[in-house]
């Protein structure tokens, strides 16, 4: 058997569609419920989680064998229904049915030092 190690954590911003105000303290409140319960079901787990009014930040630690796509794949699309389904005056404010904008940031963070200190520690 081998170990492997690994300490991946991803820092997401995902808008909401049309960068409309969504966020309020009861949908902030859901969201973060919504993401409690996907930690159980997935290989990943939220950190923090901070919304704006009109956008989310995910930090989120996850497993190498999960790819970020699919990591925010998963979190979209299960947090979009759920809030749907729990704030019916949301889906109102977004005619189109989506939750989300399509694209998102992603960024890798480190614990253990920045790029620079990296680069030196392998040369």
């Amino acid at each position: 058997k081998s170990h492997n190690v690994s300490i991946l954590i991803y820092h997401f911003v995902c808008p909401a569609k049309y960068r409309r105000v969504v966020f309020s303290e009861a949908v902030d409140n859901s969201l973060k419920e919504i993401c409690l319960e996907i930690s159980y079901r997935y290989e990943f787990s939220f950190i923090e989680i901070g919304t704006d009014k009109d956008h989310v930040h995910f930090l989120i630690q996850s497993v190498p064998t999960l790819s970020p796509t699919k990591i925010i794949q998963a979190v979209k699309s299960i947090t979009a229904k759920e809030i749907f389904r729990k704030h019916p005056e949301v889906k109102q404010k977004l005619w189109g049915g989506e939750f989300w904008s399509k694209g998102f940031y992603v960024n890798t963070v480190g614990r253990h030092g920045d790029e620079n200190t990296i680069t030196k520690y392998v040369q």
